[in-house]
């Protein structure tokens, strides 16, 4: 697991509002919310022709694959 270091973020308050609520509402910390935001902005960046929903159902699935919870796709089943 990759460690966490301590940094220092500023931000405007109107960003840091939204980014607050946005958190709530996926049940993270602001910490997490922000992560979450970088990861699918580094992926849309380097890949800019997968749309946002694409994206994060990708990291979904990923987590979903971690937790042991995913169901394999069969091609022509």
């Amino acid at each position: 697991m990759a460690t966490k270091e301590l940094i220092a973020l500023r931000m405007s308050s109107e960003l840091r509002e939204t980014l607050t609520l946005k958190a709530k509402q996926h049940h993270r910390s602001m910490t997490s919310q922000i992560e979450e935001y970088l990861r699918i902005g580094i992926i849309a960046e380097e890949n800019p022709d997968l749309p946002y929903e694409f994206i994060k159902n990708i990291l979904e699935a990923k987590e979903e694959e971690k937790a042991g919870i995913l169901i394999p796709y069969r091609l022509g089943a």
